[in-house]
């Protein structure tokens, strides 16, 4: 290899071996062997059980599953879609490290190639990628098992690189940056990420416009939009059929419209859903200040901690030890989810406002302001409802705290812009106002809350109550909630004194501009490092087969299961409709989901969560888990359960949604059935007669294809008892494709004509059957693109050296 070459490769290589080394160090316990235990990873094995048995079990995976809330789309929770070859490069991107390893070393990766492109000096860069990445939030959502998340996060650094290229004017090479590495953040299937992402852009965007105005550039700009809205589009392509099926369902589901008069209002979530999850104004301090307001949810305190002390002196004895495990530390709003940068990356951003030019502070400053704005939802309702009523997609997403993702990029990067300004400068002594300033600001926020902790508030918490009975435990929690306070304030002004005292002395001449540098990197290293630790470490890892397995089947799963027959369970010892253990044993009533049908949410407001035992009835739970004694479940049978299908007696229609769901209050589904007028027309003329000897029954069991037969001396109306979703199950009779309609809100329902016949359900949605098409020849597009991109610039570099 020519010498030059390697030699401007060089430290770009030695990154990715100090990115990886920090990977594995971290994640040491994957590498040997463990696994993490993830909440939400372990709700996902439970709501994706019955799709993976039967891929593992045909090859196949079904598009539909039963096994949650009744029935729905399988693509929402466990898509493959072979045909997106982005799927592969994703693979390569992080070295097939192990998950959640891969997702930490692409965050280092792909901040650390934004920085480049921005032509920073990479030891900058080599700090921002540790700066960005190793933010507490990442690690809290990787715990928690947001996978998805963390995916797309780690690669919307790599997006913006390809902007920045693009707008810069290198059209090729910025525009297949900006399609692959947009392609791979869309594949990561958190949309509501990727929409932050769309935020970000569109500002920078606008502030470029403003830029280009005033600079008389205004062609090479407009050049520069128009790739970028070709390389959306091509990016687009690969995803097109999670893209499309999440958008075709999303009509149907709880971020679509109501038909009932009372929520025609909203066209995505209910506001008071949506805003539940908000950010308490004071709490986004936890950017400097982690524990500004209790940190995590539950947290650790040590013998020396007040609450042990008041436990031991009031006789809890062992008990004083279990409770300072997981101590009620958290005293905010209800994230629970501290957003730590560091103190050092904050310290930065303050001095990034001072001295970086207009072009890139602008824009990152907006940025950040808006996403902590936003981030604070219901506790800052005149911008929260501007957006949530007139900004198009944002009603579709809940947890509004979760835009403060977008402050965890835009806070960083003009930090590390501003050291790179800094350090630019032939004399840095021309910025001695400005760190002062930085001083001020960011480190008088720290040791106000040092010596005044009370200044953040009085440290008490809702669920206090629970302890309302123990003054003296209440008391010594909030001592212990206001001693963390102030040790870290004192702990985040003790690293910023660290960074200050760097670049003073830098100015001063007194330290070289690579040791600076390196400490710098060492110094943000062991102040995220350590706050990160405390929410994900190696007590998290467990042995693999306990992740493999999450749940262990109780006597009640046990006597249930059997019966091996198709018919659905409604547990009551869990959450019913927030938790997934169920669904891995069960077709279960309830699940785990943040997309639910609407109607089905609906039938759980106002019939199911009101003990309607017709509609439970309606929807075949054959059993029912029940609290039993000495904390074991029972297995309940409902004799009242209708079966997979039936015929009814008579049918009434009825106007509109309102009436429909009003009718199921009082109704025998055995012998109504409730019609939408709008279906009135596949009734016409039907009058039901009597049959004692009709038959109707289930034959074969497919999640996404179920067959009956039917024998009747009369035409019939028949109710089956899975769910109705009007895009993609397609029913045919003795195999032609025959009409058939929803009926009692939720359920599906045919005209059966007289004598034997052979009655077919399949899952055929066109969604994924076109998608994959599109998605094939997309895929391909951008993987050519971007190879092309690649060659030319390899070719144009090696002319260089």
């Amino acid at each position: 290899m020519n010498k030059t070459l390697f030699e401007t490769l060089k430290p770009h290589l030695i990154a990715v071996g100090f990115f990886l080394a920090l990977t594995v160090a971290y994640f040491m316990p994957v590498f040997q062997g463990k696994e993490l235990s993830q909440h939400d990873i372990s709700q996902w094995m439970g709501m994706s059980k019955e799709i993976l048995d039967w891929k593992a079990k045909t090859g196949v995976p079904p598009l539909w599953t039963n096994s949650m809330f009744s029935g729905m789309p399988g693509y929402q929770i466990s898509l493959v879609s072979p045909a997106n070859l982005i799927q592969y490069v994703n693979n390569a991107f992080w070295l097939w490290l192990p998950t959640p390893a891969n997702y930490i070393f692409m965050m280092f990766m792909g901040f650390y190639v934004l920085l480049i492109v921005m032509k920073t000096d990479w030891r900058i860069a080599l700090a921002g990628g540790i700066g960005y990445t190793l933010a507490s939030y990442n690690f809290i959502i990787i715990q928690a098992g947001h996978n998805s998340k963390a995916h797309a996060i780690a690669l919307l650094p790599l997006v913006f690189a390809g902007v920045v290229l693009t707008v810069r004017g290198e059209l090729l090479k910025g525009g297949a940056l900006t399609a692959l590495a947009l392609a791979l953040q869309i594949f990561a299937n958190h949309l509501q990420i990727t929409y932050y992402l769309a935020i970000g852009i569109f500002i920078y965007m606008i502030s470029e416009a403003i830029f280009a105005v005033l600079d008389k550039r205004i062609a090479g700009f407009v050049k520069s939009a128009a790739v970028l809205v070709v390389a959306a589009g091509l990016a687009v392509l690969p995803n097109i059929t999670s893209l499309w099926a999440t958008y075709e369902y999303g009509q149907y589901s709880t971020r679509g419209p109501s038909e009932l008069t009372e929520k025609k209002t909203s066209t995505g979530l209910d506001k008071d859903y949506a805003l539940d999850w908000s950010y308490g104004q004071g709490e986004a301090l936890s950017v400097l200040i982690p524990d500004i307001r209790g940190g995590a949810m539950q947290g650790s305190l040590t013998k020396s901690s007040a609450t042990y002390k008041a436990l031991q002196a009031n006789g809890a004895g062992a008990q004083a030890e279990s409770f300072i495990k997981n101590a009620p530390m958290y005293w905010g709003e209800k994230t629970g989810a501290p957003s730590y940068l560091g103190a050092i990356v904050i310290f930065f951003f303050v001095l990034g406002i001072f001295i970086v030019e207009g072009r890139y502070k602008w824009w990152l400053i907006t940025a950040t302001a808006l996403s902590i704005m936003l981030a604070w939802g219901k506790n800052f309702p005149g911008l929260s409802d501007l957006f949530f009523d007139h900004v198009p997609g944002y009603n579709k997403f809940r947890t509004v705290a979760m835009i403060l993702v977008l402050a965890g990029f835009t806070m960083p990067l003009l930090g590390m812009l501003a050291l790179k300004k800094f350090t630019d400068a032939k004399d840095a002594s021309i910025y001695k106002r400005p760190l002062m300033w930085s001083l001020y600001l960011s480190g008088g926020v720290c040791l106000l809350f040092g010596l005044i902790p009370g200044f953040a508030g009085d440290f008490s918490a809702s669920y206090d109550s629970n302890f309302s009975q123990y003054d003296w435990l209440l008391t010594a929690i909030r001592e212990d909630r206001m001693s963390a306070l102030r040790t870290d304030a004192f702990r985040a002004l003790f690293f910023i004194l660290i960074a200050f005292g760097l670049l003073w002395f830098y100015m001063k001449g007194k330290v070289k501009l690579t040791m600076m540098l390196f400490i710098i990197v060492a110094t943000v290293l062991v102040d995220e490092w350590m706050v990160s630790k405390r929410y994900l470490h190696n007590e998290n890892f467990v042995s693999k087969s306990k992740v493999e397995t999450p749940f262990e089947p109780s006597v009640a799963d046990q006597q249930i299961l059997q019966d091996t027959g198709y018919y659905r369970v409604m547990n009551t010892t869990v959450s019913t409709f927030n938790d997934a253990s169920t669904s891995y044993f069960h077709k279960s009533i309830g699940g785990y989901h943040g997309a639910k049908l609407k109607r089905y949410q609906e039938l759980i407001e106002y019939q199911i969560g009101k003990g309607n035992m017709k509609v439970l009835d309606m929807l075949n739970m054959k059993y029912v888990i029940q609290p039993g004694s000495q904390n074991q479940p029972l297995a309940v049978p409902n004799p009242g359960a209708l079966g997979n299908a039936w015929f009814v007696k008579e049918y009434r229609i009825v106007p509109d949604a309102d009436a429909e769901i009003k009718a199921l209050t009082d109704f025998n589904p055995a012998n109504t059935m409730i019609i939408d007028q709008r279906y009135q027309d596949l009734v016409k003329g039907l009058s039901i007669q009597p049959d004692s000897m009709s038959l109707i029954k289930l034959t074969l069991y497919a999640p996404d294809e179920l067959k009956y037969i039917s024998n009747a001396a009369t035409p019939q109306l028949a109710a089956f008892s899975d769910i109705y979703y009007p895009k993609g199950w397609n029913a045919y009779v003795d195999d032609k494709p025959t009409d058939y309609f929803r009926a009692n809100y939720v359920l599906r329902a045919m005209v059966v004509p007289a004598g034997k016949h052979n009655i077919t359900f399949k899952f055929e949605p066109e969604v994924f059957i076109t998608g994959e098409k599109i998605a094939l020849a997309g895929s391909s597009l951008v993987l050519l693109l971007a190879a092309a991109a690649i060659v030319l610039s390899f070719r144009k570099e090696k002319k260089s050296v």
